[in-house]
């Protein structure tokens, strides 16, 4: 066993170039340094440890031929890092299984948030729903506090309350239930979006470019009521029409496919901008 070591340590001191391997160590501590510093504080500094200490105990159980150790643990670390893929893929399965059950959710779900947006657009209160749907949005939103809450018209009303510290932002929903709140939101960089659209609009433009996330803006200034998907906004819906909108693209298939092309409707095929399109143009494309 020494004499492999010492072979080893031969082999490493024999190639051993001063100018190089110190540019090499110099390169990789400033690296390790500059993303301690960019991680401190935040979760992640949490998640790296318990990663290090898993990926500790696998090197030991290899060592010590810990068989089932070793097993149980390559299993968990595949959990841990596919967790989200893993409860979609279950979720699913499940609205496969119980498709009454899943529509359900879905209209209640669609229910609970159009009512809410219906309220803080009497009381004159800005607010910005995000529902995620297949595209996890934990990469492209910044901040946020956790909530794990189930979705009710009175928790959403309250948190976009001036009085709240979480009003300025957005509320994500996640599987079902409200994830967090006070969420910012990457904006879009387009400048052709209708005149009277703010930050909250282009904030709900933003997300839905790089997600396939529902987003619903209440505006503070008109009352307006505006669905977002796929970067492309139908304003001025009333609540009868929002919670159609939203039954529909959360139910997938058909239904979404029907309110895409509504979206883009025949200003989009005439070259004008499709976003901005009132009720009655919607409403007229559906008939036909």
């Amino acid at each position: 066993m020494i004499e492999v070591l010492w072979s080893l340590l031969l082999d490493q001191v024999s190639g051993f170039d001063p100018v190089r391997d110190t540019i090499d160590i110099a390169l990789v501590t400033l690296g390790v340094y500059w993303l301690l510093i960019l991680i401190r504080g935040t979760r992640a500094v949490q998640i790296l440890v318990g990663l290090l200490l898993l990926i500790g105990t696998s090197l030991m159980s290899q060592a010590f031929e810990l068989t089932t150790v070793e097993w149980i643990l390559d299993n968990l670390i595949i959990i841990v890092l596919f967790q989200a893929d893993i409860r979609r893929a279950l979720a699913r399965v499940g609205r496969g299984v119980f498709p009454s059950v899943a529509k359900q959710e879905e209209t209640q779900l669609a229910e609970e948030v159009a009512r809410a947006a219906q309220s803080l657009a009497q009381k004159r209160v800005g607010a910005l729903f995000v529902l995620e749907r297949e595209t996890h949005l934990s990469d492209l939103i910044e901040a946020g506090t956790t909530i794990d809450a189930a979705v009710k018209r009175d928790l959403l009303v309250s948190l976009f309350m001036p009085q709240s510290p979480l009003h300025d932002g957005a509320v994500v929903i996640q599987g079902g239930r409200i994830a967090q709140a006070g969420c910012i939101l990457p904006l879009t960089l387009r400048e052709d979006l209708p005149e009277g659209v703010g930050t909250r609009h282009r904030a709900a433009v933003g997300i839905t470019e790089e997600s396939d996330a529902v987003v619903i803006v209440v505006s503070e200034e008109t009352q307006a009521l505006s669905v977002v998907v796929g970067g492309v906004m139908a304003r001025s819906l009333d609540g009868a029409r929002l919670r159609e909108v939203l039954r529909d693209v959360l139910a997938g298939g058909e239904g979404e496919r029907r309110v895409m092309a509504e979206l883009a409707g025949p200003r989009n095929m005439s070259g004008d901008d499709p976003l901005g399109a009132p009720r009655s143009e919607l409403t007229q494309a559906r008939r036909a």
